[in-house]
């Protein structure tokens, strides 16, 4: 079966379960943000390799683009399906966040972290990639926030999962300036 299936091309699509909607659908609006947070997260985890960052962020970054998987599968559930989308996949957990929340809290007591107030993207390649992640995740958040409003039985835990992630990315970028401003400053100079 090709990837090409044409049944998109008048402007709608399926959500699980099959409920056509158009593409402008608060829920497809907010998957769209979701994906484009995993994008970002891809180039950020690849802008990384084979520096400081890798493999302490490039392992995790990789771990929660496999749970966005997860939460795109629950944010494409129309009203009145969460239920047998449940029973069905797994979904987004208090235990999730809470992970997400140790990680937040592991860099802020076991890392030295140095930033100064507001943080300026751009410092690094792998840190600017990560704030741009971070900007992303702000945006989706947004996104399913507005979807709850049309969609209130979609789960509260997906956009407090998101507010931890940026709050992690956040803290990632700056630690990524940090290894490379420590690496910056251990090599030697050269004289012309």
């Amino acid at each position: 079966m090709s990837i090409a299936t044409q049944t998109g091309d008048q402007g709608d699509t399926s959500l699980l379960f099959g409920k056509r909607v158009p593409k402008t659908d608060p829920h497809i609006r907010a998957n769209g943000a979701v994906d484009e947070l995993s994008a970002r997260l891809g180039l950020a985890r690849a802008s990384l390799k084979g520096t400081p960052g890798d493999p302490f962020i490039t392992g995790g970054i990789f771990a929660i683009q496999k749970e966005l998987v997860t939460v795109m599968g629950q944010i494409a559930v129309a009203p009145g399906d969460h239920e047998r989308h449940a029973a069905q996949f797994p979904v987004v957990t208090p235990a999730m966040t809470d992970a997400l929340t140790g990680l937040v809290h592991d860099l802020e007591q076991n890392h030295k972290i140095e930033f100064h107030r507001w943080a300026t993207p751009g410092d690094c390649m792998g840190c600017a990639a990560i704030d741009l992640a971070r900007t992303a995740c702000r945006s989706a958040e947004r996104d399913i926030i507005a979807l709850r409003e049309t969609d209130p039985d979609l789960s509260a835990e997906i956009p407090r999962y998101l507010n931890r992630l940026s709050d992690l990315l956040w803290l990632w970028a700056r630690w990524v300036e940090t290894k490379e401003a420590a690496a910056a400053s251990d090599v030697p100079e050269t004289t012309a």
